[in-house]
């Protein structure tokens, strides 16, 4: 096999470098399956991996990318076979492990998803780990008794993946959605994916908010946290939920147990990482059909080239990237 492009990772001193190179077979890691990337998809925390305090990457130099979509190139595992249409997100991948910025990986079988039908290896990866995460939290939110009948469902973060992701989800199956954002330029963006009314985040969180306020939510998609969460709980209705997967706010949440023992509202931890499979190919099976929002998924999304990311990943750490960028190789 000839060299193949990828965006390496290399340790400088206190610093790291991130650059283009060429990369052979037998430089990748260990593991069963070989895979001819076709897709993969730019998150926050690919962002962190390229940053020299990132916490993200342990060792160099490092293939970053948590997330991958293509075709399997050699396997040694008998569930895959050439030619297989796969998916590949979150275990190792990207972190201590060679992920998907690169024309080609190696990956472990067990980390494998089959490609559903319904989704084509482009629309995998403008779902990537942020699209997943976002059908994960409604998957979780209507399990504890979410319906469109019971009142609208929050989504902070609105214009991020998971946010935007969301969004567009929730208001294909009829959900009223309110979208909570500090871009104002990005109303009429946040209207076109379904959002029925847009919310800035001091009207979610404003300074000196009581620990249990007005019913306003019956659900809430929330990739903040911080005292954003806090917030929401004490604004959620009675047996509402609250799904939460992320801490762009902050780790620590200022709440009380107010809103859980007075109005029975549930906190649902959504972890897309360690996700089982059995629920993992369930979830992705949903994506493709039941959550799919076909008519949004054009606007929620931009695409890329190996070469333009460098200034991708720098823009998603300032917070300056919109919905989903995804990279074709």
């Amino acid at each position: 096999m000839e060299p193949f492009k990828a965006l390496v990772v290399d340790k400088v001193e206190e610093d790291t470098k991130t650059s283009i190179k060429g990369l052979t077979k037998e430089e990748l890691p260990a593991g069963d399956v070989l895979i001819k990337v076709h897709y993969s998809s730019v998150n926050y925390k690919d962002g962190l991996a390229t940053h020299p305090k990132g916490n993200i990457v342990k060792e160099y130099p490092h293939v970053p990318g948590i997330d991958l979509a293509g075709v399997v190139k050699e396997s040694d595992h008998p569930d895959w076979k050439e030619g297989d249409q796969v998916i590949v997100t979150s275990y190792e991948l990207g972190v201590s492990h060679f992920g998907g910025f690169s024309e080609y990986a190696r990956v472990k079988s067990e980390w494998i998803v089959p490609l559903p039908e319904g989704l084509s290896l482009k629309e995998a990866m403008i779902y990537g780990t942020a699209g997943f995460t976002a059908a994960l939290s409604i998957h979780q939110l209507e399990q504890a008794g979410l319906s469109p009948d019971k009142g609208p469902v929050l989504v902070t973060g609105a214009t991020g993946g998971v946010g935007s992701m969301a969004i567009a989800m929730l208001a294909k199956k009829g959900y009223e959605v309110a979208a909570s954002t500090g871009k104002e330029s990005e109303h009429g963006y946040l209207k076109e994916l379904g959002a029925t009314s847009i919310l800035s985040r001091d009207e979610v969180a404003p300074e000196g908010f009581k620990p249990i306020g007005k019913q306003k939510w019956a659900g809430a998609v929330d990739p903040v946290g911080g005292s954003t969460l806090a917030a929401i709980l004490s604004n959620t209705m009675y047996g509402g939920a609250v799904a939460v997967s992320g801490l762009t706010g902050g780790p620590k949440v200022p709440t009380t147990v107010f809103p859980f023992i007075l109005r029975g509202v549930n906190l649902l931890g959504i972890d897309s990482v360690y996700c089982p499979m059995e629920k993992r190919k369930e979830i992705w099976k949903k994506a493709a059909q039941d959550y799919k929002p076909t008519e949004h998924l054009e606007a929620i999304h931009n695409e890329v080239t190996i070469e333009e990311l460098p200034e991708v990943l720098s823009s998603i750490l300032s917070g300056n990237v919109r919905g989903r960028t995804i990279v074709k190789y």
